[in-house]
C-alpha cells in the first residue's frame, strides 16, 4: 500500500503555529518540547529545501532528510545572529517569530515553485507500506522487529520524561544585565559627576517554585539603591530599567548589581560594571 502526502509543507506550518500557541500560553512539557525540537532542527531547512528544489527528480529522499537538518543548524544561529543587531536583540519572542516567518515564506515559495511544474514532477512524500505476515518472517527478522519497537517506545518514553519530570540539576535563576537598547551592548563607560545612567536588569526563575527577589546595587562596595522586592513564578521573567549616578569623580569605580533570594543576606548573583566618573 502507497500513501502520498502533498501537503507536509501545510501540516509543518501548522504544526508551528501550535507551538507558537503553546509559548505563548506558558505551557511546557512534553508536546512542547515535541514540537520544538522539530521546528529548529528540521522545519527551516526542509522548507529552505523545497523552495530551492520543488521537483522530485531534484534530489533524493535521504539528500532532503540530510539537508533539511544540516541547514536548520545553519539558518537558525543565522537568523539569531541578524536579530543581535535589531532593537528586538535575541530573545523568545523575536526568535520564535522571526522562525515561523522564515518556515511560512519559504513554504508559500516551495508551493509556487511546486504548482509551476507539471503534476508528475512535483516533489511529494510518499510512503511505501507493505503488509508482512510475523509468521513468515525469519528469527533475525523477528527479533530486529522486536529491537525496532522497543527503541520507539523507549525514544517516546525517554521523550515524556524529558518533557514533564523537571531535573534537580536545572534548578537556577537567569541574571543579566543589557545596555539601554535592551541589547548587550552599549553599557555605560564614562559618566559625569551627578549624571544619572541607565542599564537593564533581567531575571528568569528557573527554580520550579515560586521565589522572592530583590536586587541591590552598590558602587566601590557601598550600598546605593535597593529595588523593591518582588515575585516571579517558575518560568517567569523580570526586566527593568535600573538607574545609578555618582556625586564624586572616581577612575574605575566598580558597580555591582547583586541579586537576593527570600531573606538571604548573602547574594545569590552578582554582576558589575566599571565606570570612570568625570
Amino acid at each position: 500500500m502507497k500513501l502520498a502526502l502533498k501537503n507536509e509543507l501545510l501540516i509543518i506550518c501548522v504544526l508551528s503555529l501550535c507551538l507558537a500557541a503553546f509559548i505563548a500560553q506558558g505551557w511546557s512539557g512534553t508536546w512542547r518540547v515535541a514540537l520544538g525540537l522539530p521546528f529548529v532542527l528540521f522545519f527551516p531547512g526542509y522548507t529552505l529545501i523545497s523552495a530551492l528544489y520543488p521537483g522530485k527528480d531534484d534530489m533524493s529522499g535521504i539528500e532532503r532528510l540530510a539537508l533539511s537538518f544540516g541547514l536548520s543548524i545553519a539558518v537558525v544561529p543565522l537568523i539569531g545572529m541578524i536579530l543581535n543587531y535589531t532593537p528586538w536583540g535575541i530573545r523568545l519572542a523575536p526568535l520564535l517569530v522571526s522562525l515561523l516567518f522564515f518556515i511560512a515564506t519559504m513554504s508559500v515559495l516551495a508551493l509556487y515553485r511546486r504548482k509551476k511544474l507539471a503534476a508528475e514532477e512535483r516533489f511529494h512524500i510518499q510512503i511505501n507500506i507493505e503488509c508482512i505476515k510475523w509468521r513468515e518472517l525469519s528469527r533475525l527478522d523477528k527479533a530486529l522487529s522486536i529491537v525496532m519497537v522497543g527503541s520507539i517506545l523507549f525514544a517516546v518514553g525517554s521523550l515524556y520524561n524529558i518533557g514533564t519530570i523537571p531535573k534537580a540539576g536545572e534548578k537556577f535563576t537567569e541574571f543579566y544585565i543589557l545596555g539601554p537598547g535592551g541589547k548587550a551592548e552599549g553599557y555605560p563607560r564614562d559618566m559625569l559627576r551627578g549624571e544619572e545612567k541607565e542599564v537593564i536588569i533581567g531575571i528568569v526563575n528557573h527554580e520550579y517554585s515560586t521565589v522572592t527577589y530583590r536586587v541591590e546595587v552598590r558602587m566601590d562596595g557601598y550600598p546605593k539603591k535597593i529595588l523593591n522586592s518582588f515575585i516571579l513564578e517558575h518560568e517567569q521573567k523580570w526586566e527593568g530599567p535600573v538607574y545609578f549616578s555618582a556625586l564624586e569623580s572616581h577612575e574605575n569605580l566598580k558597580v555591582e548589581f547583586l541579586l537576593f533570594k527570600e531573606e538571604d543576606s548573602e547574594p545569590y548573583r552578582s554582576l558589575h560594571l566599571w565606570v570612570n566618573i568625570l
